[in-house]
C-alpha cells in the first residue's frame, strides 16, 4: 500500500513538472521580449537567468559577430528577444541584437510619424545609394533621394559620385519602416525640402516688397531664373532680368553667380517670392531725352522680326520700333525678307514716349509717306 501511494506520489510530482513545462512553453513565445542576468560567458555563447525554468542562451555567432563591441560582462542586466523557444538541444535561444532591433525599429517609426528629421553619418555607399546606420539597424537612401546627384551618370560614375558622402553627417527623413522586409529607407531630398520650405515660411514673414536681398542663382529657365535667397528660393522672371529685351536668361546670367535683387511680389498665401534684378538698376527710359530726340539719326542691331515691323535695341538697351509703314516705298513683302536678327540699321527717331517706354523709327526713305499709323496702335501688338 505504502508503495503504491509513492508511485502515485511521484506520478502527482511528474505530471505538475510537465504542466510547468507545458505553461513556461505557453508562455514563451518567438518575439518575446525579456530581461535577465549574464550568468556566464564562454566560447559557446552567453547564458542568461531569465528567471524561468531554463536559461537563456544568446548564440555563439551572434557573441563572434559583435566582436570588440561586445560590452557584457558578468552580472549584468539585458534585455533580449525569443529567437526559438526551444532548439534541438532544448535550449531557450535569445538575442541580444534583435531586441536592440526591435527599439530601433520602433524608434525609427515613431520618427517617420512625427516627421522629424534625423542626422545620420553615412557609413558606406555604391552606384544604388547610402548606407547609414540607424542604432543597430542599417538604413538606406536610395540615389534618387541623395540630393544634386548628376543626372545621366552610369553605374560607376554615380557609385564614384556617392562616395563622397561617406564620413558625413547628413540631414534625412524616414519614409518607409518595413520591420518584417528589414527595409529602413531615408531620404536627404526630402529632408532638404521641407527644410527648405521653412526657410522659405520664415522670409515670407520677414520679406517685405521692395527689400534688397542677396542671393545666388540656382537654375535657369526659359521663363526666369530661380535665385536662392537663403535657403529658399525666388523667380525673376524674364521680363525682370534687365532693362533691355532678354530672350533667355544665360544671356545675362549663370548658375552659381551672386547677385543682388529687388523683392517684387510677395504671395505668401502661394508661398512664392518674385524678385526683380532691373529694378536695381537705372531705368534707361527716365533719361531717354538726355540721349535721344526725334529727328535724330540713330544706329542699332535688330532684336527681333514680327509681322509688322523690326525691333532695334540701342547700346543702353532702349529698344525702338520700325513698323513695316516706315520702311519706304523700297521695302520687301514682308518684314522677315528685309530684316534679319542682328543685322545692323540706320533710322530716324520719329517719335518718343518717354512715360510709356516707347520710341519710334523710320527709315529715311519714308519720311515723307502719307498716311502712317499710329505708333501707338501697332506698339499693343506686341
Amino acid at each position: 500500500m505504502h508503495q503504491i501511494l509513492s508511485t502515485t506520489d511521484d506520478m502527482l510530482d511528474f505530471g505538475a513538472m510537465l504542466d510547468e513545462s507545458f505553461e513556461e512553453q505557453k508562455e514563451v513565445q518567438r518575439g518575446d521580449i525579456l530581461s535577465g542576468t549574464i550568468l556566464a560567458i564562454d566560447k559557446q555563447g552567453i547564458i542568461i537567468d531569465l528567471g524561468l525554468k531554463r536559461d537563456g542562451v544568446i548564440s555563439r555567432g551572434e557573441v563572434e559577430a559583435m566582436g570588440d563591441d561586445n560590452p557584457f560582462q558578468m552580472g549584468q542586466r539585458v534585455t533580449v528577444m525569443v529567437i526559438r523557444p526551444e532548439d534541438h538541444d532544448g535550449n531557450l535561444v535569445v538575442s541580444v541584437h534583435q531586441a536592440r532591433a526591435l527599439k530601433d525599429w520602433d524608434a525609427a517609426h515613431t520618427l517617420m510619424e512625427s516627421g522629424e528629421m534625423y542626422q545620420g553619418t553615412v557609413m558606406a555607399a555604391n552606384h544604388g545609394g547610402l548606407i547609414v546606420p540607424f542604432g543597430d539597424l542599417r538604413g538606406f537612401v536610395p540615389a534618387s533621394h541623395v540630393v544634386n546627384v548628376p543626372r545621366g551618370l552610369d553605374d560607376e560614375g554615380r557609385a564614384h559620385y556617392l562616395t563622397q558622402f561617406v564620413g558625413k553627417e547628413i540631414s534625412l527623413k524616414i519614409i518607409e519602416v518595413n520591420p518584417s522586409r528589414r527595409r529602413l529607407v531615408l531620404s536627404q531630398r526630402e529632408a532638404q525640402k521641407e527644410s527648405r520650405d521653412a526657410a522659405k515660411d520664415r522670409l515670407l514673414e520677414n520679406l517685405t516688397i521692395g527689400d534688397t536681398v542677396h542671393g545666388r542663382v540656382s537654375s535657369l529657365r526659359d521663363f526666369g531664373a530661380f535665385i536662392d535667397i537663403g535657403g529658399a528660393d525666388g523667380l525673376v522672371h524674364v521680363s525682370e532680368l534687365a532693362w533691355r529685351r532678354v530672350r533667355h536668361p544665360n544671356e545675362v546670367l549663370t548658375v552659381g553667380m551672386e547677385v543682388d535683387a529687388f523683392v517684387l511680389q510677395l504671395d505668401r498665401a502661394g508661398r512664392r517670392i518674385g524678385l526683380s534684378l532691373k529694378r536695381l538698376a537705372d531705368n534707361p527710359w527716365t533719361t531717354i531725352e538726355d540721349r535721344y530726340h526725334i529727328g535724330q539719326e540713330v544706329e542699332g542691331t535688330v532684336s527681333r522680326v514680327v509681322s509688322f515691323g523690326a525691333f532695334v535695341e540701342f547700346e543702353d538697351g532702349i529698344e525702338a520700333l520700325l513698323h513695316q509703314s516706315h520702311m519706304g516705298v523700297d521695302a520687301p513683302p514682308t518684314v522677315e525678307e528685309g530684316f534679319r536678327p542682328g543685322e545692323i540699321v540706320s533710322a530716324v527717331i520719329i517719335s518718343l514716349e518717354p512715360d510709356r517706354q516707347r520710341m519710334g523709327l523710320a527709315l529715311k526713305g519714308a519720311l515723307d509717306a502719307e498716311d502712317l499709323p499710329a505708333l501707338d496702335e501697332v506698339a499693343d501688338a506686341v
